[in-house]
């Protein structure tokens, strides 16, 4: 269950946990597209390139939890390297963004990852932060397809990234399932890292080798609560 929700705040009296994604890309795979048909079910075909940075927030309901999406879509142009990068510190998800119709944009992914392992601090590996990578536009036809699914899972094994799905915001197809699985893969994380901080607060069962601090096992992403 999806609730559209520009205030942030849920419809009901439980907690919910505010998770800030942000969407990464070259210009024109479809971020804004993507945005806009998770928070409003709306496509644009003729939406304007983002310039800078912008933000909406949205209420997802995910395994019975609620969490509020502060989804940030940035430029995908070097001239706003300088105003995006700011913003990727203190991000809980990050999602990586391609054409399936354009190669390149394929390609960039990694220099997309490295900018922002980069900026965000990301220290404790890829593996341990809740990466996705989406491929937009599945609604092309065959002749101008020029990724194929094959090769998007194969670059997510030999990258660490767990999670990644095709899909379409001018069909809606499998644009909620891509926030809901980035969100799964995020409490996969969280539980891993504190299952990992309680085997820290009871050395007694479990041999640690070296003095490994709980900031550097415990995932970068972190929970941050609003009262609903």
């Amino acid at each position: 269950m999806v609730e559209d929700n520009d205030s942030g705040y849920g419809r009901t009296a439980n907690k919910s946990t505010l998770l800030k994604i942000v969407i990464l890309g070259e210009g024109g795979v479809g971020k804004s597209c993507l945005m806009s048909r998770f928070i409003s079910n709306h496509f644009d075909d003729h939406s304007f390139h983002t310039i800078g940075v912008e933000f909406r927030n949205k209420t997802i309901e995910v395994n019975g939890k609620q969490y509020t999406l502060q989804i940030w879509d940035t430029a995908g142009q070097e001239r706003f390297k300088s105003l995006r990068t700011p913003f990727y510190r203190g991000s809980d998800i990050c999602i990586l963004a391609y054409a399936i119709d354009d190669r390149s944009s394929f390609n960039n992914i990694k220099m997309w990852l490295n900018e922002f392992l980069h900026y965000a601090g990301v220290k404790n590996g890829i593996d341990r932060y809740p990466f996705m990578v989406v491929g937009n536009k599945s609604d092309v036809s065959s002749k101008d397809r020029e990724v194929t699914y094959d090769q998007l899972k194969q670059w997510c094994e030999d990258n660490k990234i767990a999670t990644y799905i095709e899909t379409s915001a001018k069909n809606d197809n499998n644009v909620v399932e891509a926030f809901s699985m980035a969100v799964q893969r995020w409490g996969e994380l969280e539980q891993r890292a504190e299952k990992e901080l309680g085997m820290l607060h009871h050395p007694d069962t479990v041999t640690l080798h070296g003095s490994t601090a709980a900031s550097s096992i415990r995932s970068t992403c972190c929970s941050r609560f609003t009262d609903v």
